[in-house]
């Protein structure tokens, strides 16, 4: 006699991908869920996982994923009050160095063996130093309240995007074709190893290998959460392309007068990196789920169809490279020296600095803006969280 089965409860997963200072956004989409939710000390995400400057905000939520929405201010009042040198040296002595070092590695080989990169983001450890107690995710996962969480970094040397995590022991390690997963303590190293920039900041040694910023050769950024257990996920992104599939604007063809200057390269190559992959996975997946649903119901029953696997995608409403345009003037005197040559400073050449100005006024704009595009799918975030009915006073608030 059959038996009948109860089905299980989905397991909410929440991707933070990576974009240096873009990922202010994150925070505030984040904010925008906290006031949503009922319970506020609740944790509505049992797999977290982020990627570079993301995965600052997904250690930060499972270091206090015991108080959900007290973790969300403490990252909101951090990003608030950015400053460029708190993340890299920005004054004069500091930049001179890191470039005279940069220079004499690049073109003559001295001092090979010390990791070298533009920027010198010793001053970002110590904040997240300060910033970060490690021992709230064990204490959340040990009361249930997470899952697990991780962090990506991409290896040098076998050229593997390699997630770390930390969860229940329930959760196994996964070996596909460049990724894995590695059950480990979390750490800062692990942290300070998945935002590490290539060229921009220096690579950082965890157990035998050196690594740099998990975006890097990450082929399938949603693979993680699945594998940790998520059976849908939330995914908050940085680029201007909230929802795959959806109608492009036109691209209007201009003839070129100059050649682009090294800031606008380098832009394409930084939105290749951080956006591209997660975009074509989104992508992927929604073809999977179409896939899925047209198979017949007689394979489904028998277990052969394909799961779907419902996805969310919040990113930015407005092009986060003209905000951080309006904002230039924000940054260092000797950044802004640094970066006028290459062109960062000029409106062309915008998209790196949307990567590198950590500063209060663009990270608190971005903040604003991730707020009011997480309000703007209030019913589609509520339906996807399951939460059935705002209390009054959550009424006014989002109102």
């Amino acid at each position: 006699m059959n038996q009948a089965v109860t089905p299980k409860a989905p397991v909410t997963g929440l991707i933070l991908s990576g974009g240096g200072a873009r990922a202010a956004y994150q925070v505030g989409v984040l904010a925008a869920i906290a006031d949503l939710l009922p319970d506020p000390a609740s944790n509505p995400f049992p797999v977290i996982v982020g990627t570079s400057a993301g995965a600052i905000n997904a250690v930060g939520l499972a270091c206090g994923a015991l108080h959900f929405s007290e973790a969300v201010r403490r990252l909101t009042a951090v990003w608030q009050g950015f400053h460029c040198h708190q993340v890299y040296r920005s004054d004069w002595p500091g930049v001179l160095r890191q470039a005279g070092r940069f220079v004499g590695n690049s073109l003559f080989g001295f001092g090979a063996d010390a990791p070298v990169a533009l920027l010198d983001n010793s001053p970002l450890r110590e904040l997240l130093g300060r910033e970060l107690d490690f021992s709230g995710i064990h204490a959340a996962v040990s009361r249930r309240k997470l899952r697990a969480i991780a962090v990506s970094a991409f290896g040098y040397e076998t050229g593997q995007s390699v997630s770390f995590y930390q969860g229940r022991a329930t959760v196994d390690p996964w070996f596909r074709h460049r990724r894995v997963g590695v059950p480990t303590r979390l750490n800062l190293e692990h942290l300070m190893a998945s935002t590490a920039i290539p060229l921009i900041f220096p690579p950082v040694k965890v157990n035998r290998e050196y690594f740099g910023d998990g975006a890097v050769r990450q082929l399938a950024p949603i693979s993680p959460a699945l594998h940790l257990g998520a059976t849908k996920v939330l995914v908050v992104g940085v680029s201007g392309n909230p929802q795959a599939g959806a109608p492009q604007p036109e691209v209007v063809r201009v003839r070129s007068t100059r050649s682009p200057s090294l800031a606008q390269i380098s832009g394409h190559i930084l939105n290749s990196t951080f956006i591209d992959s997660l975009e074509g996975d989104i992508e992927l997946l929604e073809r999977i789920n179409h896939m899925g649903r047209l198979m017949p119901a007689d394979l489904k029953n028998q277990g052969m169809g394909l799961k779907p696997v419902e996805v969310l995608v919040i990113a930015p409403s407005q092009p986060l490279d003209q905000i951080a345009a309006r904002h230039r003037h924000e940054l260092p005197q000797s950044l802004r020296l640094f970066l006028r040559g290459p062109g960062a400073t000029k409106a062309s050449g915008a998209g790196v600095l949307s990567y590198l100005l950590f500063e209060s006024g663009y990270c608190s704009e971005l903040i604003e803006l991730g707020y009011q595009d997480a309000m703007a799918q209030k019913q589609a975030l509520l339906d996807f969280l399951a939460i059935e009915s705002l209390t009054p006073a959550q009424q006014v608030l989002v109102e």
